[in-house]
């Protein structure tokens, strides 16, 4: 915590674990403590005066919040964003009244495509000389509103705390992405007290149980399936349960975005390298947690045509999302479901056990892992061996880099 008073307001007598916390401080400090309760190990920055109670915030935290002051908030929005991304905890960026906010627009629009988990504090000119023209005065959420799951001003420091939670709590939802809160100057140094911000912890909502079900009918009827791997399942947690269902279902797999990963480099059922074979040849291709977009041909797969020269039939599509909001409103669906994304992959194994027979895919496995040799050949083929050879010292080698090694 920060030198923010915790306050003790269940009782002298009461265990530890009954105990309800109060914090009070400058809003400043209540910010960071809130994002400090949802995992915010690192704040990125560029000074700026209009969001000074955060830095005193940081300094000020006990343990102190790490502070990382860069030379441009296009760079802090963007390390937030990445941070983000890699962590799966929301990246905090603090960014100053008017051009420091709008400097970070490039990355929240990132964080917005790529569902990556971030919320950006902006500074705001103060709410007591409000249309005087005071030092970058500009009403920013609007700005930031089509590019963000939330944007709103927390107009008095008795907002920060449940304003902040809010932030950091819709930030790290599914479906993730970025969050933007501006605090007026003069509220951002005014003090406030109020409970202890508690993060949720929970799993991301269930799915359908009669809409896995489709989707594993779906599969056991399936002769050439497909699954797709994205992002989201990184996102949300899932990878052990999607490799755990690749395993068990003996399902070709293809991975993208930070879905790169679940299912081992070098793995059996790992063909993405086989990547046009698998999706032309399909009959029924599984999408999880990435869109179907232009990565994805829309959502269009199969008909390539066999050995025989006869174009297969177009493939069956399902698509399987972390939100409903994430599932695809354009392409022509078989099946569709929404939810945890584990709970997802559990469901759809626990359906295949059920079936009488459980489909044989191995033909089709085998078809893919050969096409899958055959690009790793190809790929080889284009590097060279490796040549041991001795360096030649600085004063005598020989030097073309393609541009003159003299100053004129």
């Amino acid at each position: 915590m920060s030198d923010a008073v915790i306050q003790d307001t269940g009782g002298t007598d009461q265990p530890e674990d009954a105990v309800t916390e109060g914090i009070s401080g400058h809003a400043g400090q209540l910010a960071v403590a809130v994002a400090r309760a949802h995992g915010v190990e690192t704040l990125f920055t560029l000074s700026g005066a209009h969001v000074f109670p955060m830095y005193d915030g940081a300094v000020t935290a006990d343990p102190p919040m790490r502070l990382l002051d860069v030379r441009h908030e296009q760079t802090a929005a963007f390390a937030a964003e990445a941070t983000g991304k890699l962590t799966r905890v929301p990246g905090l960026a603090v960014l100053t009244a008017g051009p420091g906010v709008t400097n970070g627009v490039s990355a929240i629009a990132q964080a917005q495509f790529a569902g990556s988990p971030m919320v950006v504090v902006g500074g705001r000119a103060p709410a007591n000389r409000w249309g005087s023209g005071s030092l970058q005065e500009l009403d920013q959420p609007p700005i930031l509103a089509t590019i963000s799951k939330l944007a709103r001003t927390l107009h008095t420091a008795d907002d920060v705390l449940d304003g902040m939670h809010e932030a950091f709590t819709a930030a790290g939802s599914s479906h993730r992405g970025p969050v933007f809160v501006d605090v007026p100057m003069d509220e951002f140094f005014s003090s406030a007290s109020g409970p202890a911000p508690a993060p949720l912890t929970g799993r991301g909502a269930d799915p359908d149980p009669d809409a896995v079900t489709e989707i594993a009918e779906l599969l056991a009827a399936a002769t050439r399936p497909v699954l797709v791997l994205g992002t989201d399942v990184w996102a949300d947690r899932a990878e052990e349960a999607a490799l755990r269902f690749v395993e068990a279902a003996g399902i070709p797999t293809i991975t993208n975005g930070m879905g790169r990963g679940v299912v081992p480099g070098g793995h059996p059922l790992l063909v993405t390298k086989a990547r046009g074979r698998a999706l032309g040849g399909s009959d029924l291709v599984v999408v999880v947690g990435t869109p179907l977009d232009f990565r994805l041909g829309y959502g269009v797969f199969g008909g390539s045509s066999g050995p025989d020269g006869a174009a297969s039939a177009p493939a069956q599509v399902v698509h399987v999302a972390d939100s409903p909001g994430q599932v695809s409103g354009h392409a022509d669906l078989a099946a569709s479901v929404s939810g945890d994304l584990t709970a997802v992959f559990d469901g759809l194994l626990a359906g295949l056990d059920q079936v009488v027979r459980r489909p044989d895919w191995s033909a089709w496995v085998e078809d893919l892992r050969g096409a899958v040799a055959s690009a790793t050949e190809r790929d080889a083929a284009l590097w060279p061996p490796r040549q041991t050879r001795s360096t030649p010292h600085a004063s005598t080698a020989s030097w073309s880099p393609g541009w003159p090694t003299t100053r004129s």
